[in-house]
């Protein structure tokens, strides 16, 4: 499985320190998991998938750079987003995506 190294560099820095972290390969890129649960995906494109809010979706898919993945031509379900590489040029845009995939895993694993 291919991913963008740089943008998986990018994510670790984030995450550094963070002992519930770790990496796994798999949506055909480097899967970065908290507390047990995918946060975001890089992929070979400098594309950044992320697990948001689904109540957050449709909102998030207004912003510029950003579409509904899809698994094996079928879109995959709410509170999934592929952020595009051009919209991760900015340090802030990134980690405004990370961030939105960080809320949302306290979230889940409060569940």
């Amino acid at each position: 499985m291919a991913y963008d190294p740089n943008l998986a560099d990018r994510i670790r820095q984030v995450l550094s320190g963070r002992a519930d972290s770790r990496e796994v390969k798999m949506f055909g890129g480097l899967s970065f998991m908290i507390n047990g649960k995918m946060a975001a995906t890089a992929n070979a494109h400098g594309q950044l998938m992320v697990r948001c809010d689904p109540e957050r979706a449709t909102e998030l898919l207004k912003r510029q750079g950003t579409h509904w993945p899809e698994m094996r031509g079928k879109p995959m379900s709410r509170g999934w987003i592929v952020v595009d590489a051009s919209a991760l040029a900015s340090e802030k845009a990134f980690r405004f995506w990370i961030q939105e995939a960080l809320d949302y895993n306290r979230k889940a694993t409060s569940k």
